[in-house]
């Protein structure tokens, strides 16, 4: 959705009515998680994809029922083992859509939501999708406002707690509640999608190797700031437009940095009097990943001066040392995408086995 928001937000701006698909539950091995979106707008435009190409031609055409004035849907696909050429999953997995039209009477807050996204403020969306209460009513939750309803004064007020809450670990999912939003009660299914800001990467050492992985950290969604304590290195002429490009220590830089659980680190100094000082400010704050670049002598001799500096063993076992996965790289964009396979693999939980080697579903279910 965050990908597509921008020509839907133009959309929604000329007054024009779409149909907007969204992914709100999966199952089994589902090709994409909740929030995919698909919408079809003016002249048949389609973007965004809820299946990498499985059902799109179905819900090309429920979109544009929607958009034409229907009500609002909810679809399940599934694997169809019966007829090879059945609308359904290859992957076997099953996936569950809200088809509903947007327009500025249905859902006042769509053009707010576009514009918090693109400025980086969060915010999220509530959406019905099932139960006593308007499928497709739409509340959106900012955490110091609200605007929308679901129907229910008492159903807007649990889901904007619940919403906030979600916000903060940026999560995203169905919740259930009551007609007036009992929370004992499961009449009422809403889905909340939150659109917290990208989570950060920072790279430490203006180096070759750097200027990769930047690269493809941005790629991978994430708001990425480069560091290097020597000027003539950290300039943004040598790393990609959008990267941040900061001057300065970088455990100073790092000590004054908010961090959370879904930060990445990459430190690729390489030089002691760098290394020691900031992955001992690096281990004791929250990250989702800790990597430094290095030999294995390096390490060894990097984990001894991290020790010697107080660090203990649940700290020090935090680093992900040598950096990147076993892939045989050797250039600057093979080791960034080494780090970067590494990353997604401590996010989701992956092997780093190759796919021929592993068994069950390829894409494993997920808890939001």
């Amino acid at each position: 959705m965050r990908d597509v928001l921008p020509v839907l937000g133009r959309w929604y701006a000329a007054g024009v009515p779409f149909g907007l698909a969204t992914v709100v539950q999966v199952s089994r091995s589902a090709p994409r998680d909740p929030g995919a979106a698909m919408a079809v707008g003016p002249d048949e435009e389609v973007v965004g994809s809820v299946s990498g190409g499985c059902v799109e031609g179905a819900v090309f055409e429920l979109a544009q029922e929607v958009a034409a004035g229907g009500e609002a849907r909810l679809e399940t696909f599934g694997y169809s083992d019966e007829d090879a050429f059945a609308v359904g999953l290859t992957c076997g997995g099953e996936i569950t859509l809200l088809v509903r039209a947007v327009t500025a009477e249905r859902d006042p807050g769509f053009g707010a939501v576009a514009d918090s996204v693109a400025a980086g403020e969060p915010v999220t969306v509530a959406t019905v999708t099932d139960g006593p209460a308007p499928r497709g009513a739409a509340l959106t939750v900012w955490p110091d406002r609200t605007l929308g309803t679901l129907g229910a004064s008492g159903l807007d007020a649990a889901v904007t707690a619940d919403a906030r809450g979600e916000l903060a670990l940026g999560a995203t999912g169905l919740r259930h509640y009551g007609p007036e939003g009992q929370r004992r009660e499961d009449s009422v299914s809403v889905f909340l999608q939150s659109f917290a800001p990208p989570p950060r990467m920072l790279v430490f050492g203006a180096i070759d190797y750097a200027a990769a992985v930047a690269r493809i950290g941005d790629f991978l969604g994430y708001r990425v700031t480069v560091c290097d304590a020597r000027p003539v290195f950290a300039t943004p002429r040598r790393f990609p437009e959008g990267v941040e490009v900061v001057a300065g220590w970088p455990h100073r830089y790092l000590r004054d940095t908010t961090t959370d659980e879904r930060t990445v680190i990459c430190v690729l100094t390489h030089d002691p009097k760098f290394d020691v000082p900031l992955l001992t400010e690096a281990l004791r704050r929250p990250a989702a990943y800790i990597g430094a670049m290095g030999s294995r002598r390096t390490h060894a001799d990097r984990a001894e001066r991290l020790a010697e500096a107080g660090l203990t063993e649940r700290e020090l076992s935090r680093l992900r040392s040598p950096v990147g996965l076993d892939l045989g790289a050797r250039t600057p964009e093979e080791v960034a995408v080494s780090v970067a396979a590494e990353i997604v693999a401590l996010r989701w939980g992956g092997t780093g086995a190759p796919l021929t080697a592993t068994e069950g579903a390829v894409h494993p279910y997920r808890s939001s």
